[in-house]
C-alpha cells in the first residue's frame, strides 16, 4: 500500500504488533485443508458443523467462522472476556479461549498542509493488520442468566414478510404458481416462482434457495461453476439462514463432499460465497435489516 505523504497510526495507545495480512489467508487455507481431510475420510458431518457455525456466527468473518468451528464446533454464543464481564458472567477457571483474528484499525493522517485544505477528511480509518484475540463460548462462563436466544421451533413468523420485502426491493418478481410442479421453486433471473401449498418452513427455505440463485446470478464466477455446485451452494445458504432463524433444517447436504474433487480453492470459494450471501440475507431479516448488499466492513477482512 502506498503511503507517500501520509503516516498510519494505530488507534490503540498500546497497539499489538499486527500480523501480516497473509496470516488470515493461511488460517483459511489450514481450515479448508482440515475439512477436506475429514471429508475424504468420510466424515461429511464436518461440513454440517461448518455450515451450522455460519448460522450461529454470521456476523463474524469467513476466516473466524472457520476458526470457531474448528476449535469448538459445539459453540453457540461467543464473546470476549470483557463482554462476558459486562453481562455479569465470568470465564470459568482453566477454560481455554477460542483464537480468532481481530483487525487492527489505524488512522491515516495527511500532511499538515494537506489537512488545512481538507479538514473534514484529514484522518481516514484504514486496516493496518491483524492480531490474535480470544473469545469464549457461553458454556465456558458462569454467572448471571442471559436473555433467552430466539427459538422459533420451526415457525417462520415475521421472517417471511421480511424476506419477501427484501426480494421485492431487489426488483425481483415473485409469483406463486402450480405450473412449476413438481419443482418447489424456480429462478429465472429477475423472477422467482414458488409452488403454493408448501409448509411454512418449507416455503421459507425454498424462497431463500431461489433468492440465493438470484443473488449469485450476476457473479462472475457463475460461468466457471457447474450447475451442481450452484444448486448445492443455494441449498447450503438455505440451510444456514433456516438454521439461524430457528427452523428444524435437518442435516446439511452431504452431497457437498462430491463438489470439490480435492480442489481446496474451489471448496474455500464456495464456503465463502455461502457465508457472505447468508450474512446479507440474515441482515435483511432483522427488524431494521439492510435492503441492499452492504459494503464490506474492515472486520470482515479476516
Amino acid at each position: 500500500m502506498k503511503t507517500t505523504n501520509s503516516t498510519i497510526t494505530p488507534i490503540s495507545e498500546n497497539p499489538i504488533q499486527p500480523q501480516p495480512r497473509q496470516t488470515a489467508k493461511e488460517l483459511i487455507a489450514a481450515n479448508v485443508k482440515s475439512l477436506i481431510e475429514q471429508l475424504e475420510a468420510g466424515h461429511s458431518d464436518a461440513l454440517t458443523a461448518y455450515l451450522d457455525a455460519m448460522s450461529r456466527f454470521h456476523n463474524y468473518s469467513f476466516g473466524n467462522i472457520l476458526e470457531i468451528a474448528r476449535q469448538r464446533p459445539d459453540a453457540t454464543r461467543v464473546a470476549g472476556m470483557y463482554a462476558w464481564n459486562q453481562l455479569g458472567r465470568k470465564v470459568k477457571k482453566g477454560e481455554r479461549g477460542i483464537r480468532i483474528l481481530a483487525p487492527i484499525v489505524g488512522v491515516k493522517r495527511k500532511k499538515d498542509e494537506e489537512a488545512e485544505k481538507d479538514i473534514i477528511k484529514q484522518n481516514t480509518r484504514v486496516l493496518v493488520g491483524f492480531r490474535n484475540a480470544y473469545v469464549f463460548d457461553v458454556s465456558q462462563t458462569e454467572g448471571a442468566e442471559l436473555p433467552s436466544m430466539r427459538e422459533m421451533s420451526g415457525e417462520v413468523g415475521e421472517n417471511r414478510a421480511r424476506l419477501i420485502s427484501f426480494i421485492n426491493k431487489q426488483n425481483i418478481e415473485l409469483v406463486f404458481t402450480e405450473n412449476i410442479a413438481p419443482a418447489l421453486g424456480m429462478s429465472y433471473g429477475g423472477r422467482i416462482a414458488i409452488l403454493p401449498g408448501q409448509s411454512e418452513a418449507e416455503e421459507f427455505s425454498t424462497l431463500v434457495h431461489e433468492l440465493a440463485h438470484e443473488m449469485l446470478e450476476h457473479a462472475k464466477r457463475r460461468t466457471t461453476t457447474t450447475k451442481m455446485v450452484r444448486e448445492t451452494e443455494a441449498e447450503s445458504i438455505a440451510f444456514v439462514v433456516g438454521k439461524a432463524v430457528g427452523l428444524n433444517t435437518g442435516t446439511a447436504s452431504a452431497d457437498y463432499i462430491h463438489l470439490y474433487h480435492g480442489n481446496a480453492s474451489l471448496l474455500a470459494e464456495s464456503l465463502e460465497v455461502i457465508q457472505q450471501t447468508s450474512a446479507v440475507i440474515l441482515a435483511a431479516l432483522q427488524p431494521s435489516g439492510n435492503e441492499t448488499m452492504p459494503d464490506a466492513e474492515l472486520a470482515q477482512v479476516a
